[in-house]
């Protein structure tokens, strides 16, 4: 429980400081990495990105069950957002992203993960292989797995069935509650990932599914130790909307509660809360039909995982509703400085609904 005495919550403010120059590191994995390392490459700050190896689906899946690698979608990803941004740089980045659509064995694949797949086999291992397409793309910063071992990521049901695999959880629309995910046989984080997260000033753990790509990094051995010990500020950014299968009628609180369980009590510092103000009619309509709505924000009890909060309108609402890769760049670094211009009492703490 956190004294009332040391609750923030901090309000947005467009006019706040933007010129920072520490580590940071980003731990996930899926399109909520590749969000948070988009915005943040536009500061003055040491990135790295420590990514899950759980994932078991898509191109990704299909060559790591031919090939016996570790997946290399989820590190496609944070390459292409940490890449060059010149002419050369954004043709290498539509190239890693690009995705065929036709040709016998080839239709799904993106080139980049064959290109991963082809480093791994020439160089001997995905971390080498990630050396050299950071070399490729230029890079800023570096990109880390956060573990070599060969996992997966199991799910145990209220009701006591178990799913395997990420794809199967990630695919999962029933409405039975998960009660813990597991990796199995166990993983070792690497050395570079610990060291990463021990020296870093800021830790940020999403956005992205919480049961398929953030708590699957949390899993691997030696990552919450190294959290735990680290002087870093440990973020949580809360996801903007439920996913079925997953968070059913999760509030921000069931969020943070979740993480706290698997990272343990007392390491979080903060967790960013976003809302979207009014959604447009034909994305809500598309969220209802998918039993999926916006993550209500119950402060209260979110006080009771983290001893400060961040509230802004960080949110985009386009096909799907996303966090905007620069707002939520903005208040991290806000958050990190400790720039905050108006902090009020818990209790007189309103969010627009």
């Amino acid at each position: 429980m956190t004294d009332a005495a040391t609750r923030d919550t901090y309000l947005y403010d467009p006019c706040e400081s933007r010129h920072v120059s520490e580590r940071i590191v980003v731990v996930g994995g899926g399109t909520g990495l590749f969000t948070a390392l988009s915005g943040l490459r536009r500061y003055d700050v040491d990135l790295t990105a420590v990514v899950t190896m759980a994932d078991s689906g898509g191109s990704a899946g299909r060559l790591r069950d031919e090939f016996g690698f570790l997946p290399a979608g989820d590190v496609r990803r944070c390459l292409v957002a940490l890449a060059a941004d010149d002419q050369v740089g954004m043709l290498l980045r539509q190239l890693f992203e690009y995705r065929f659509e036709r040709g016998e064995g080839l239709t799904g694949h993106s080139f980049g993960n064959l290109l991963l797949t082809a480093l791994t086999d020439l160089t001997g291992g995905i971390d080498r292989a990630i050396i050299e397409a950071a070399h490729l793309l230029r890079i800023k910063g570096q990109v880390l797995p956060v573990t070599l071992s060969h996992s997966h990521l199991y799910a145990e049901l209220t009701d006591g069935e178990i799913i395997a695999g990420e794809a199967a959880i990630d695919a999962r629309r029933d409405s039975v509650p998960i009660e813990r995910v597991y990796l199995d046989p166990p993983a070792e984080a690497t050395p570079e990932a610990i060291a990463a997260i021990k020296s870093a000033d800021l830790v940020v753990l999403g956005p992205g599914d919480l049961y398929t790509s953030l708590l699957p990094t949390l899993l691997v051995a030696g990552i919450r130790e190294a959290m735990g010990t680290s002087r870093a500020l440990t973020v949580y950014v809360c996801n903007v909307m439920t996913k079925h299968g997953e968070t059913d009628g999760y509030a921000a609180s069931d969020f943070l509660r979740v993480i706290t369980r698997y990272l343990g009590e007392g390491t979080l510092g903060a967790a960013l809360l976003s809302y979207y103000e009014s959604l447009p009619r034909d994305v809500q309509a598309r969220y209802q039909a998918a039993r999926s709505v916006p993550v209500s924000i119950d402060l209260e009890r979110c006080y009771e995982y983290a001893p400060r909060l961040m509230v802004r309108p960080m949110a985009a609402a386009g096909t799907l509703v996303r966090h905007d890769a620069d707002r939520l760049a903005d208040a991290l670094l806000a958050l990190l400085h400790d720039t905050k211009t108006e902090s009020v009492p818990n209790s007189a703490a309103e969010v627009p609904a």
